[in-house]
């Protein structure tokens, strides 16, 4: 009796067993082919552009198509929560560009290209800027930033905002790259369980996953290039002044800078230019009145690498073989391509770290009393005091961690204090002068590499990030420009290579990065996986 009962509820068993692998399976088959069977698959702007001339599809269908994939991928299916908000009238401005296209009337060279901003970017409309913190869930910018109304003028549509390490990855110890109060945590599109790195995380994941084409971040140190790095994109931190920053939320007067992030060098390139310009709110920029181009797609060629002297930055080597077995093949790429590379054991013998930490904590609570004061009146959080506050109060806020660097700007005095303005000029003078500058003009080199960081870690909201190497510092805290592009994996994981150099010398940053990328083509797209 009890052996026939058994062999019952074995063949039971099986046959539940059975029909739950067969629904898992056909669950990962359908979740597959929602993920790869994208009509705009990792096109292009000229590609998507030549559509909308040939009328193949409408500004319209575009639209329609990414907000539907960010509803398939973003919200369900992997959940990657890359996006915090999503523009309403986002079809309505797309039916409005169709229209102006069909009269003859192309706004610029975005037109009609979908495009995401990090939530710390302000834009006067019915999304709100939170920079992922529940103190400001419900605030809305009195007006778009400069970096939106550029956007606008050159034809993109903000199909949304984008999350992001909570204030842009500098609020308190112990972090995980990518979390916020608003949006939660973001996941690495390659392996689901590994970290996007951050601030810029939603950014990156978002144009690595064709959630959409562009999308803008912004930097202090590292937080464009990082994410890219482990996303597998192209990011762009330009030299500040380069692009305003007026109506984003500020860290750092001196480092920040927002940047364009893209799936290739071309369609970086080609954002970098509506960027680009004067803001008499931004006085950074008025440095760069000749130095700017609208179009920076001119410096983009193949043979790009000849003849360049580039310097090889040693000290994010030695971390990890993997990474270095990347950064070699590289470097034998580049010389075979023409170029010259020169070891480069050190770029400043100073603690520039020591001194740029100083100068954030003095321009943060600067930078985010005036970005409070520019909400109005009836602004929800009027001083960085009451941020403090509210997070304290908060149920959700501190879950994972600490606000000690809010509390540390707090302290602070203003910026007329002695310890800042040594800071300050310690900093530029041994970053620029008697750094990047000495180090380019001792060896005459055209532009500096090193590995940009190493492949993704396990997120874990308990203990933080787990950073091994990176080569952001030199050029942030310089204000100089960084590009990073995909160099390789390891295993599943992205890992790029950095190209920066002297303060308005994108051309030839391009120019170099650009002739690598195609030489090479690493970029692939994300399979969205499951650790094992």
């Amino acid at each position: 009796m009890g052996n026939i009962f058994f062999n019952k509820f074995k063949n039971v068993f099986f046959i539940l067993l059975l029909l739950q692998f067969s629904c898992q399976v056909s669950s990962e088959k359908k979740q597959a082919a929602e993920t790869e069977n994208f009509r705009f698959m990792e096109l292009g702007i000229a590609e998507l552009q030549q559509g909308f001339k040939d009328g193949t599809y409408t500004i319209k269908e575009v639209v329609e198509a990414y907000l539907k994939r960010i509803e398939e991928i973003d919200r369900s299916g992997p959940t990657l929560n890359a996006i915090i908000q999503i523009n309403p009238d986002a079809i309505k401005n797309a039916e409005q560009l169709d229209l102006e296209m069909a009269q003859g009337n192309i706004r610029g060279p975005l037109h009609g290209i979908p495009i995401l901003l990090k939530d710390n970017i302000d834009t006067h409309d019915k999304m709100a800027t939170t920079s992922g913190s529940r103190a400001l869930l419900n605030s809305y910018p009195l007006q778009d930033s400069h970096v939106a109304k550029q956007l606008k003028e050159g034809g993109a549509i903000i199909i949304g905002k984008a999350n992001l390490s909570e204030w842009a990855n500098f609020r308190g110890e112990l972090s995980s790259s990518g979390w916020s109060g608003v949006g939660g945590q973001t996941k690495n599109p390659y392996v689901l369980d590994r970290n996007p790195c951050g601030s810029s995380s939603g950014s990156a994941v978002a144009v690595s996953a064709n959630l959409s084409m562009l999308a803008i971040g912004t930097e202090t140190n590292g937080s464009i290039v990082c994410p890219s790095n482990n996303n597998g994109i192209v990011g762009i931190k330009p030299t500040v002044g380069l692009v305003s920053r007026s109506g984003v939320i500020p860290i750092s007067f001196t480092q920040d800078t927002p940047g364009p992030m893209a799936r290739t060098v071309l369609d970086a390139a080609i954002c970098l230019g509506v960027l680009t310009g004067i803001d008499p709110a931004d006085e950074k920029t008025l440095a760069g009145q000749e130095k700017f181009y609208k179009d920076y797609t001119q410096f983009l060629k193949e043979d790009g690498l000849r003849g360049k002297r580039i310097g090889l930055y040693q000290i994010p080597l030695g971390k990890n073989y993997k990474v270095d077995t990347l950064m070699s093949k590289a470097v034998a790429f580049m010389k075979r391509q023409g170029a010259e590379i020169i070891d480069i054991n050190e770029i400043s013998s100073a603690d520039v770290g020591g001194y740029s930490f100083q100068v954030m904590l003095y321009e943060y609570k600067d930078g985010l009393n005036k970005y409070f004061r520019s909400l109005g009146p009836n602004a929800a959080i009027k001083s960085l005091e009451e941020l403090i506050a509210f997070n304290r109060k908060d149920s959700i806020e501190l879950k994972f961690y600490n606000q000690r660097y809010l509390e540390m700007a707090q302290e602070k005095g203003d910026l007329t204090d002695g310890a800042y303005q040594e800071a300050l000029a310690n900093m530029l003078k041994w970053s620029r002068e008697e750094g990047i500058d000495r180090i380019m003009n001792l060896h005459q080199l055209d532009a500096i590499i090193a590995p940009t960081g190493s492949p993704a870690w396990k997120t874990d909201l308990i203990n933080g990030d787990s950073f091994q190497l990176g080569s952001s510092s030199p050029a942030a805290r310089a204000g100089y420009p960084n590009i990073t592009v995909p160099m390789g994996y390891v295993d599943e994981l992205p890992v790029g290579i950095s190209f920066f150099g002297r303060a308005w010398s994108e051309p030839v940053l391009l120019e170099i990065a650009y002739a690598y990328e195609q030489g090479t083509k690493h970029r692939k797209a994300p399979k969205f996986l499951t650790p094992e």
